[in-house]
């Protein structure tokens, strides 16, 4: 006795493969009717065979269709389940595509703005550069003409303190053999700033050689009080010289040391 299939909702592809196979059933069981009535000499009752074989197809149909159930059902619960996690992704991949490429916006605006400064540092660095460069070549011409000043004024005021000690002792005529008497005659004749009777009379003196030399004494010590004016000055001179380099050199540090920090 054939055995129908439970009404099950089932997938559509099984409900046609069920209705092909029936056919095919129906049809096997025609031609062997019409072989019997032919006189078709069969081993054995096709009609049973036919039967035998329908039920066959139709367990074999019904463990499949169980399978596919099984699978559908689990599909579905799956679906059921993770739609609203897939649905909740979904959303925050949207928000952080949205977020990265606002963040890549920002950074190629920030990119842009360190481009700019860059090169604004580079020309300001380059400018900072060529400025110490300048004050390094000034400061030098400075520093070597403050020594040489110093080094002649040192000179100058050496001259005239043993001018000034040779005079208080009555050595008038040693020191005027002395190199210290020839740069005190050079300095009063190429730097002193003295009236020209002064000069005159301080050159008279530190001219004079041999007895005359020996001899030289000036009423009231008037060649000291010129060689003492004239050390005063120098020393002042020296002074005021001292207090401008060092001037320039704390500024020439100071610029230095901002220009370093743009660099």
């Amino acid at each position: 006795q054939l055995t129908t299939p439970r009404n099950v909702a089932s997938p559509p592809c099984l409900r046609a493969m069920a209705f092909r196979v029936l056919l095919v059933a129906c049809a096997a069981a025609v031609a062997s009717a019409s072989n019997l009535r032919g006189g078709t000499a069969l081993t054995s009752n096709p009609i049973r065979r036919v039967v035998t074989m329908l039920q066959d197809m139709t367990k074999k149909i019904e463990e499949e269709k169980k399978r596919d159930t099984e699978l559908y059902d689990k599909f579905m619960c799956y679906c059921s389940k993770n739609g609203g996690a897939l649905s909740e992704t979904i959303e925050a991949a949207k928000a952080k595509i949205e977020a990265l490429s606002s963040s890549l916006k920002q950074s190629s605006e920030l990119k842009t703005l360190t481009e700019a400064n860059l090169q604004e540092h580079q020309a300001s660095r380059a400018e900072a550069e060529e400025t110490m460069a300048q004050a390094t070549a000034m400061r030098a011409k400075e520093a070597a003409a403050f020594s040489k000043v110093k080094s002649d004024s040192d000179t100058n005021i050496a001259a005239l303190k043993k001018a000034i000690a040779a005079l208080d002792k009555g050595m008038s005529g040693t020191f005027l053999q002395t190199t210290a008497a020839d740069t005190v005659r050079r300095y009063a004749m190429e730097k002193a700033e003295l009236p020209d009777q002064t000069r005159e009379e301080l050159l008279s003196f530190l001219s004079a050689t041999g007895s005359q030399a020996a001899s030289y004494s000036p009423q009231g010590g008037e060649i000291s009080g010129i060689l003492k004016q004239l050390q005063d000055e120098m020393t002042k001179s020296l002074g005021d010289a001292s207090g401008e380099e060092s001037a320039a050199l704390a500024n020439f540090e100071g610029l230095i040391a901002a220009k370093k920090k743009e660099v």
